[in-house]
Parts: structure tokens; sequence; C-alpha cells
């Protein structure tokens, strides 16, 4: 075990009487570490427990990882910055063996078992621990069941962030698609250990006094799944907006469209090939991300976009700025945050009610249902012929995405966990 300063230390900023002290319990470096980098500003955090950070004391462990491609740089990178290094607390060998078992998973079912003992093992390692004077804790979605139950045992206050649609909601969508297009991944086959994730979940809600959910599409996920519907709170994530980006006038031709994130069904590819296939001509697509189909799906797509493959982050700012607009016909997600960058790239975002994103439909983008490539061929069109509207939208991305930059997104988490916190 490695500990990087005390857990339980760090009270000597919580901002008055009515502030909650929590706890938050995370795997990887989920959005930038914002949780508890929020809650650390506010003077809440009680302390941080992960799994891995980049410190002086891990370089042994970093080291051990090299083998691995692309992963020490991935480890190396997770630094929570502006959270005092007496309040993290983290577990190098854990998270080695949890990077081991992934890797040599060999089949869906495996993964999911991976997954399940690291949720399970996380949970085991914090509590024995301790959770310090923490009035509350905050965990995330399949991994935190076994805190919660702990903390709620103990009167702590407890908070589960839903950062994707529930696991029963994901698996009957992304069944419908493979079934339609059963030659662009490899086979799904039926994964047993997949409801006894779905049932972790479930147990996770009930456990909770409230649940973070980054759009209406998560929310009604957990509603549809028998989810506790009232201690459900939506509150869209943010964005670190960089340097201020202008409307975009859209003056050239053909239209640039731009995808983000990993090449694959769920993120809609079938139906981004069908609506390349109906603009050819008029829009010149892009997309940008780790392409994860088959050989023949693969060579179709390139016969009408440009697969540009991974790209370290802060590459993603040329390909922004390329594009005039960007695309996510996504079939499930939780809150997806490339539609948040976006925005803030000034791009009209044409995407799915399942993205789960903060477009208006009409306003800085258009909402076309999942496995609609007409819709989107359609919608591309129309920004082809108008590129008055094009830039009318640009511009009202641009104002959106000042609705959602972090601090914004503190704002709201903070009120979320006060209020509920102190009822």
């Amino acid at each position: 075990m490695d500990n990087i300063g005390d857990a339980a230390d760090g009270r000597e900023n919580v901002q008055g009487p009515e502030a909650v002290t929590v706890l938050v319990a995370q795997l990887g470096a989920r959005r930038h570490y914002a949780v508890p980098r929020i809650l650390e500003a506010a003077g809440m955090l009680e302390g941080l427990y992960t799994d891995f950070v980049a410190s002086k004391s891990a370089w042994k462990a970093l080291a051990a990882l090299a083998w691995c491609n692309g992963l020490l740089a991935r480890m190396a990178a997770r630094v929570p910055e502006g959270i005092p290094a007496r309040k993290v607390t983290h577990w190098p060998r854990f998270a080695f063996e949890y990077n081991l078992r992934q890797r040599r998973a060999g089949s869906r079912a495996e993964l999911t078992t991976v997954h399940l003992w690291a949720g399970r093992e996380f949970c085991r390692w914090i509590i024995r621990h301790g959770l310090g004077n923490a009035a509350g804790v905050y965990t995330f979605n399949s991994a935190g069941l076994e805190l919660l139950e702990h903390a709620r045992s103990r009167g702590l206050f407890c908070v589960m962030d839903q950062t994707s649609a529930p696991a029963e909601v994901e698996d009957r969508l992304l069944a419908e698609v493979h079934s339609l297009f059963p030659d662009w991944e490899e086979p799904h086959n039926r994964d047993p250990r997949r409801e006894e994730f779905a049932a972790r979940e479930r147990a996770e809600w009930m456990c909770a006094d409230l649940i973070l959910c980054g759009s209406e599409f998560v929310r009604e996920g957990i509603k549809s799944s028998g989810g506790p519907l009232g201690r459900c709170l939506v509150v869209p994530y943010g964005f670190a907006v960089p340097s201020p980006a202008i409307p975009k006038t859209g003056t050239g031709s053909p239209l640039r469209v731009l995808m983000a994130g990993a090449v694959r069904v769920q993120k809609g590819a079938p139906y981004v090939l069908q609506a390349a296939r109906l603009t050819k001509g008029l829009a010149h697509f892009r997309w940008v991300g780790r392409v994860a189909l088959l050989e023949k799906a693969v060579a179709n797509m390139r016969m009408y976009l440009d697969l540009v493959g991974g790209v370290p982050r802060p590459q993603m700012a040329e390909h922004y700025h390329w594009a005039d607009v960007f695309l996510l016909p996504s079939i499930c997600e939780g809150s997806a945050t490339v539609c948040y960058e976006a925005l803030a790239a000034g791009l009209p975002v044409i995407t799915t009610p399942n993205a789960g994103s903060v477009v208006r439909d009409g306003v800085d983008g258009f909402i076309v249902p999942i496995r609609d490539a007409e819709a989107i061929a359609e919608k591309l069109e129309l920004l082809t012929r108008d590129r008055e509207l094009l830039h009318w939208m640009s511009a009202n991305a641009l104002a959106r995405s000042r609705e959602f930059t972090l601090e914004k997104y503190g704002e709201r988490l903070i009120t979320a966990i006060s209020t509920a916190g102190n009822s």
C-alpha cells in the first residue's frame, strides 16, 4: 500500500457549518479528477482514494508497466492537480494487477469478470484503510457497492455517480444494432456475468442517498431499470474551455464533418458510413479515434471518410479547428465529453438523445433519432446549403459551452451534494 499523506487530514478549509466533508472513491482519472478537485476547492474534500496516481513514490510501479504499449504514458498523466498529496491514498500494486488482468481477458465475459473483481477489491482496500472523518462518500457506478454499504451502516451520506446508461439498457440497445450489423465487430456472445454487473449497479442505487446522472438519458435509463427515480438528479458535466474560439463561417466546400472517439458500432459507425454515402461530394468526413471494427467494415468506411486513428489529447484542437460540424450518432452514452468539447470549439453538433449531450435541437445543433442515417444526411445537407444557419449555430454553440465550464459544473455539483447532504 502506498499512502500519499493522510486521507483523513485536511479539514481546515471547510467553509462553514453546512459543508459536508466527502471522501471520493475513484478508479482511474475520470473526468480528469474533476469531482475531487471541485470538492477540494470548496473545502469539502476529506480525501481521495484511487488505484494509482503518478507520485514520486510510484515511479517503480510505473516502470513495471512500461511493457504495456501506451499504458505507461496514460498512467504517468494521472496527476490530480490541486489536491494536496496528504489527501490522496492509492494502491499501485492493485492498479498493476487490475491492468494486467484487463490485458489478459480473452473475452467480453472475462473482461466483465475483471471489472467485477476490481470494484469489489477496490472497496475492500478502502474499508480496510478507513473513512477518516468523512461525513459522506462519493462513488462511481460498479466500483462502490461494498463501500456504500459500509458507509450507510455508519450513517454516512452516500453519493453514487452513474457515469453511463445502466448496463441492461446498454446491452439491449447494442444487441439490436449488432443484430443489424453482425459483421462489423467481433461477435458479442452472451456475457453470463453482465446480469451480475447490472445487479451490482441496481444494488448501488438502493444504497445511495443521491444518484448523480450526467444526462436525462441516464436518468430515464435508471427509471426503466427499476431504479429509485426520486433519488436521481441530472447534473451535466463541465469542460475546461481552451483559448476562446470564434464562430465558424463554413464558407469552404465541401462541408467538413468531424467525429471523435473510438470507431465502433456503439458510436453509430454504420450510420456514419451510410450518411457519408448519402452526402458524397457535399461533405468531407474525418473520424479521430481508435479503430475497433473488423477489417471489412474498416475498408468500407475508408472509401467514404478519413480514419485518423487515435491522437494525443492536445492534438484534438487542430481537428476541431479544421471542422465545420461535429457528428456523434451514438447508440448509448452517459454524457459524451466530446460534445462539450465540440461546442466549446464553436461547432454545431449533430447527435442523438442517447448521447446525453446538452445540445439544443435547432439552436446549437440538431438532435436526430438513433439509427437514422437519412436524418443525419438531411441536417448535413441543410448546413451545406445554409451557411448563415451554420454560422448562427456556431455562435450559439460557443455561448452554450460557457454554461458548461468546469466552474459551472462545480457550482452544480456542490449545490447538489450540499442540498441533499443537509436535508
